[in-house]
């Protein structure tokens, strides 16, 4: 259960006019939070004016944790708000584990830099949504936590994100909004580029991505421009198919313009991009500029012919749409889509082999699950077979048929 709200640090007394185990009102503080106290976390007195500076600037120094670990029933009566300096002994642990392994993977990477002690003050958690909110000393320290996207809490691999009243405009004047490049993200599993540092006014949306493309071949397009500091290519928490947008942040800032105005309106597949910058408010590219965009989009047209479904006939075909994860499971199902494949597919010319990739039984990741891969005898009936397929309606969904790479297929990579 839940530390009762009028719980109080052993030797407290209530002052003239104070219900015994509550703390004075300070102003910008909530009502149910702890404040700190003289000596804890080795800080100053909290005073009524450095109270209301601390709520100015909690939006940019709190970060949103989500895909936290289940808990047991007891502890998701309700959302916990919780001040570290004021643990009692006898708290929820999984509240003082998440500060505390924060606080521990913050000093790990070396993102602290408000001082010694401990990064994270505030813990509030939602045992029934699985999400925390995480509330750093410092805006800075915050910024460094957006790089533990991904970072594995108790098994579970958590998302972070910035919270809903995140300011950037204003955030940007309280200090860097974005990770600190020399973070030593190794020392905790994680590695720079993932989907950590995807704040701030160069965050770019791209959208109208095919849904076979791989977030390989993503991201080989957008580092035409450069390197990327993050990543995000959207999937579906269901089937963990892509869902046709991404978002990403350059290292170096000032090609995001180029970027955007090369990549948008362009057709890959089927599809047309829409590439701006997630903030809106476009900006055309300088003068100066405009001979890195012509290489750039030089760059484009030989990666948008590389990724075109068809630009290399194999005999083998990849099938996108066409299965639900969920029928993979029962054998009795797959067996009577196996046959199916073979029948349908097999008016096409000689079809040497069908693969269905199945979910693993213990949950763990399966390549290539959601797809179906047909082998055929020769490139020319596989054309035929893509030919016909490729955009054909099925339970609903369009089919997506691409050729596929012969020698990852006989590998058994599936996960191309």
């Amino acid at each position: 259960m839940a530390p009762p709200t009028t719980a109080m640090l052993p030797g407290a007394t209530a002052a003239a006019g104070q219900v015994p185990g509550t703390s004075p009102a300070i102003p910008g503080m909530l009502p149910n939070m702890f404040p700190l106290t003289s000596g804890q976390f080795g800080a100053l007195p909290v005073m009524p004016i450095q109270a209301m500076t601390q709520q100015a600037t909690r939006h940019a120094r709190r970060v949103y944790v989500g895909g936290l670990p289940a808990t047991s029933n007891e502890q998701k009566d309700s959302p916990v708000v919780l001040d570290c300096a004021t643990w009692p002994a006898n708290t929820i642990p999984i509240l003082q584990s998440v500060a505390t392994f924060f606080s521990h993977v913050m000093s790990a990477i070396g993102g602290n830099t408000a001082g010694p002690g401990d990064a994270v003050v505030n813990v509030y958690i939602n045992y029934e949504k699985k999400f925390a909110f995480v509330e750093m000393r410092s805006v800075e320290e915050a910024s460094n936590a957006m790089a533990l996207d991904g970072i594995i809490f108790e098994g579970a691999p958590c998302k972070v994100r910035r919270p809903s009243d995140y300011n950037p405009s204003l955030a940007a004047t309280l200090g860097p909004s974005q990770p600190n490049p020399n973070l030593n993200l190794a020392a905790v599993g994680l590695s720079p580029g993932s989907a950590g540092g995807l704040e701030g006014p160069d965050r770019i949306f791209v959208g109208g991505l095919p849904y076979y493309f791989t977030e390989a071949q993503i991201r080989e397009l957008l580092e035409s421009f450069g390197a990327l500091r993050g990543f995000d290519l959207v999937k579906d928490r269901e089937t963990g198919n892509s869902k046709g947008y991404a978002f990403c942040v350059y290292q170096d800032v000032s090609v995001t313009d180029i970027a955007c105005a090369a990549l948008n309106g362009i057709k890959m597949g089927d599809k047309t991009l829409t590439v701006r910058r997630a903030n809106q408010g476009t900006t055309q590219p300088k003068p100066e500029q405009e001979s890195v965009l012509l290489h750039a989009q030089q760059q484009i047209a030989l990666q948008r012919f590389m990724l075109q479904p068809g630009a290399l006939a194999t005999k083998v075909l990849c099938l996108t749409q066409v299965v639900e994860v969920d029928e993979l499971s029962n054998d009795e199902d797959y067996q009577d889509i196996l046959e199916d494949m073979r029948t349908e597919c097999g008016k096409f010319g000689p079809l040497v082999n069908v693969v269905i990739p199945r979910p693993s039984p213990d949950g763990e990741h399966a390549p290539g699950v959601g797809k179906v891969f047909l082998e055929y005898g020769d490139v020319e009936s596989a054309s035929k077979a893509r030919q016909s397929l490729n955009g054909r309606k099925f339970g609903g969904n369009q089919v997506v048929a691409v050729f596929y790479p012969e020698n990852k297929f006989y590998e058994g990579d599936y996960d191309g």
